[in-house]
């Protein structure tokens, strides 16, 4: 007698949630997706975090994962919509004042990261699913309840309206053979899952908030309808804190200011001391002070306006382990390891924890030596594996991303980073024997466990580091013990002193800053 299909629930229709489904779909299971919000194609319906979100920066990773999904329209949807960008575009001021602007590419043998609007992909995947007979929707609908041992959940219908605002909505019930999370951040399968499986969690919100702005596109009767270069993530970094936009396809760029939550406040108070925030000059004034160029994109008047309207957003990084609980349920993306933006990897790991989930569960499908949908007993030993292989992967992004952070703040002014970078990008294309790459590269264009590619990029700052203490650093050091012992005064403490400050320095490059 042939087996009944699995019932897959997915709990988010978000971009992640949205691939799992199809991922589920194709292997012939019945797919429901349960999403709190409404269709995220209607317009009408509150976007994430009520902006349109920092634009998505889609990488090798994200890309490997839409290859697998068996839906070759996809794969052709993104190279029509996506803009690539090469590398970053770093603007700041000359001490004669005069503005500058220098490109710094990502990769020496040209490859580019994509631009593309969150909202647009997740359209175009939702549109897939809806052609798909067996995968149904249900917008509206709030996970309240689950119990992992019986494989049943509870979900509030928020459609139908009640009459008395007292009143809760009607509850369902809803059987499944198999729940995926992938409801974000805040996630309710996550939440529910803690009550089964000893999971570990910890979250830590950054000291920095977030707020977006857009510079408009060019007008119709200029050559370009981009601005400034749209090959490029521009960075006006300010140290402590960071300005950057990201092109979009009509011509405009989300730009977002990243800044600690004191900065924001000394912001809102200076526009709230005036009286009138609609005409305060405190934001256009620490826009040319930090950002030089930047009101030249966007008016003084749109700067106000944006900061005062847009919403001031925190950053927050989740690790937790394990992914799942027996055979039932597994979290993925956000849901399982949320992360700070910066080394725009957030939806691409996301999309890679759904290519490596199915790719671990179609091998122990695989094992039962028959073609019976997986069993129970084989999930649960494949969710075990997925959880064992996965959460060092995702711990070591979410950390990866935080110390990015003080690369696109601070580090890109950096003549010893730029010099890192150079060195490794060299001896990748003059001695590829080594296998020697930047850090950035494999992140990004490659599907090499994150936790190798830190493991690796840890080894090549060993090599460096010995290489230039050798080479530069003894005879340095042979110099001022010289001096030293010739004059033991000011001359030979001062040649010490450079020595101990240039190899301070190096160490510092090569091993990055640590948390």
């Amino acid at each position: 007698m042939e087996e009944k299909k699995q019932k897959v629930v997915v709990v988010g229709a978000g971009p992640v949630g949205s691939m799992a489904a199809l991922y589920a779909a194709n292997r012939g299971h019945d797919v429901e997706i349960y999403e709190l919000r409404g269709d995220l194609r209607d317009p009408s319906t509150t976007p994430l975090n009520f902006t349109r979100s920092i634009n998505l920066a889609l990488s090798e990773r994200g890309l490997n994962a839409m290859r697998h999904a068996n839906q070759p329209r996809l794969i052709d949807y993104v190279k029509g919509v996506t803009i690539p960008m090469r590398g970053r575009m770093i603007h700041g001021k000359r001490p004669d004042g005069q503005l500058y602007e220098e490109a710094q590419d990502y990769d020496i043998h040209g490859r580019s990261i994509l631009a593309i609007d969150r909202g647009d992909l997740n359209k175009r995947l939702l549109d897939m699913l809806e052609e798909m007979p067996n995968v149904s929707f249900f917008f509206n609908h709030k996970l309240t309840g689950a119990d992992f041992k019986r494989n049943k959940a509870w979900f509030e219908d928020r459609n139908e309206s009640t009459s008395n605002p007292r009143d809760r909505a009607r509850e369902i019930e809803v059987d499944f053979d198999f729940m995926i999370g992938a409801d974000g951040a805040h996630s309710a399968v996550r939440y529910h899952l803690m009550k089964f499986s000893r999971m570990d969690y910890q979250q830590e919100y950054i000291d920095t908030l977030w707020c977006e702005f857009q510079i408009a596109p060019s007008s119709s009767s200029a050559k370009s309808k981009f601005r400034i270069s749209p090959n490029h993530l521009h960075i006006w970094p300010g140290k402590e804190f960071m300005f950057i936009a990201i092109p979009s396809n009509d011509g405009s760029f989300t730009c977002t200011l990243f800044a600690p939550a004191a900065i924001y406040e000394q912001l809102e108070e200076a526009a709230a001391s005036t009286g009138d925030t609609s005409s305060s000059s405190s934001i256009p004034d620490f826009f040319d002070k930090h950002f030089p160029g930047v009101t030249s994109l966007i008016s003084p008047a749109d700067l106000i306006a944006q900061f005062q309207t847009n919403p001031h957003l925190p950053l927050i990084s989740i690790k937790c382990k394990p992914y799942h609980f027996s055979s039932s349920a597994v979290i993925v993306g956000d849901a399982a390891h949320a992360m700070v933006p910066f080394y725009g990897q957030g939806m691409n790991a996301g999309l890679e924890d759904v290519r490596i989930l199915f790719d671990i569960l179609d091998k122990h499908d695989r094992m039962t030596n028959d073609d019976s949908t997986l069993e129970a007993s084989q999930r649960e030993l494949a969710l075990a594996e997925y959880s064992a292989v996965r959460v060092a992967d995702a711990h070591a992004i979410n950390d990866l991303a935080l110390q990015n952070y003080i690369e696109m703040r601070a580090s890109v002014l950096s003549p010893l980073y730029r010099w890192r970078k150079a060195l490794e990008e060299w001896l990748s294309v003059y001695v590829p024997g080594l296998g020697w790459q930047t850090k950035y590269s494999r992140v990004s264009f490659g599907n090499e466990r994150y936790s190798e590619v830190v493991k690796k990029s840890e080894r090549q700052g060993q090599v460096l580091l010995r290489s230039l203490v050798g080479g530069v650093g003894l005879p340095m050091l042979a110099g001022g013990l010289f001096l030293w012992f010739r004059y033991k005064g000011a001359l030979g403490r001062a040649a010490y002193g450079v020595f101990y400050n240039f190899m301070g320095m190096v160490c510092r490059t090569i091993h990055g800053r640590r948390r």
